[in-house]
């Protein structure tokens, strides 16, 4: 059975989209490109199901629909340039059967001059068919943020660059049936440009919190209590919060060799948030030794190691780098986290609590690094016997902080 509308890629770009489409009505098959973490819990997507989703058995299905969009993951390659593998993947599969008239979208996190230097050729070299006459070509940078109950596809603006005006126009009439509002870019490039902006703005800032969450504690101060006034400024001022790191799908991109000057100031920040890991390791094993304990063989629990709360996925995650140093530092490491039922490191499994408040109680220290919904602080800390808290969550004076 035909359906409007093909996602190409079902992980955390594609299965939000599919969500989305589904909910309006759209028929919507989904299409995988490998083995892909979904972002989305099991309830969800039994919702999608019931309401006609269906995953596509035979790529031949990609012809039938009106619409496709490639949401294949592009994470970062060894330069640091996004990795097109799973890109190039999806593009050849839906050329082989690409039709006149289909409106074909790119959202995949990917450098500007993609989607016409990279994805237009294999599309027409595949179909013989031309973007911009035969077919649109357009791209939209994703803005899906799982687990967001105040922003949903619904009423978040959709920013729309084609590589013609009528593969603007085309593309827009699609995400028109998805979100209250299209933004129109001038181009590919232009839009591209969105998805690169809006990625580095958050490693920028976060950057920065976390530069002053290590001067912050030089100082004394305390940093979340800044934060906290600083936010009451109604203009000119976006509050970031420090952490153990930054995990996530979206990576910084700073177009080292694409131009002559790159963008330095997010290469800086990458250098910062990649330091955190082994910044909250020291002052692990500060508090070990300030409460008379080495961190050599010391029980040390991790609660949270997803990179963000309330959801299951583990992409880049910081907690992966934090325990190896404190394996390496000679510490047993055990976690909880109540959407991971099992975790390796290295290969190795790393314990798993059954009992939260007992393990607290046991380990010489917890680390807070991710704050899921269902994790009573407060309780927490009156259990743990030292308790560092890399979110900022605990109540005043119940935990040291980042």
């Amino acid at each position: 059975m035909p359906a409007d509308l093909a996602v190409i890629g079902l992980g955390p770009y594609g299965l939000p989209l599919a969500q989305a489409a589904v909910a309006a009505g759209i028929s919507t098959v989904g299409f995988k490109t490998g083995p892909e973490p979904g972002p989305l819990t099991p309830a969800e997507v039994r919702r999608m199901l019931a309401g006609g989703f269906r995953t596509a058995v035979r790529p031949a299905e990609l012809g039938r629909v009106r619409t496709a969009v490639i949401c294949a993951p592009a994470p970062p390659g060894p330069a640091g340039a996004p990795d097109l593998t799973q890109v190039e993947a999806a593009a050849r599969t839906l050329a082989e059967h690409l039709r006149p008239h289909t409106t074909v979208v790119l959202e995949s996190p990917v450098e500007p001059g993609t989607t016409e230097e990279f994805l237009r050729p294999i599309l027409e070299e595949g179909s013989r068919l031309r973007a911009g006459r035969d077919f649109h070509l357009a791209y939209s940078p994703s803005r899906a943020d799982p687990g967001n109950r105040d922003f949903t596809p619904a009423n978040t603006p959709k920013v729309i660059g084609g590589l013609t005006p009528a593969c603007t126009e085309s593309a827009a009439a699609f995400y028109g049936r998805l979100t209250d509002r299209v933004v129109r870019a001038r181009g590919t490039r232009e839009a591209e440009t969105v998805q690169l902006l809006e990625s580095n703005f958050r490693h920028v800032n976060i950057a920065l919190v976390n530069e002053m969450a290590v001067l912050c504690h030089d100082l004394g101060v305390d940093l979340w209590d800044v934060i906290r006034c600083a936010e009451t400024k109604p203009f000119g001022f976006q509050a970031f919060r420090p952490g153990p790191g930054v995990g996530g799908h979206s990576a910084p991109q700073d177009l080292t060799g694409r131009t002559p000057r790159g963008l330095r100031l997010v290469e800086l920040a990458q250098r910062v948030n990649d330091q955190m890991p082994r910044y909250v390791v020291q002052r692990a094993a500060a508090l070990l030794n300030e409460h008379g304990k080495s961190a050599r063989g010391a029980r040390v629990l991790l609660l949270g190691v997803t990179y963000k709360a309330d959801l299951p996925d583990q992409q880049a995650t910081p907690a992966q780098e934090i325990a190896t140093r404190l394996r390496e530092l000679g510490a047993a490491v055990s976690y909880h986290d109540p959407h991971i039922p099992s975790w390796n490191l290295l290969g190795h499994p790393v314990p798993r609590a059954d009992s939260l408040y007992e393990a607290a109680a046991d380990a010489d220290l917890t680390i807070l690094l991710q704050q899921h919904r269902t994790y009573d602080l407060q309780g927490l800390s009156v259990k743990a016997q030292l308790l560092l808290d890399t979110r900022g969550a605990t109540p005043t004076g119940a935990a040291h902080r980042l």
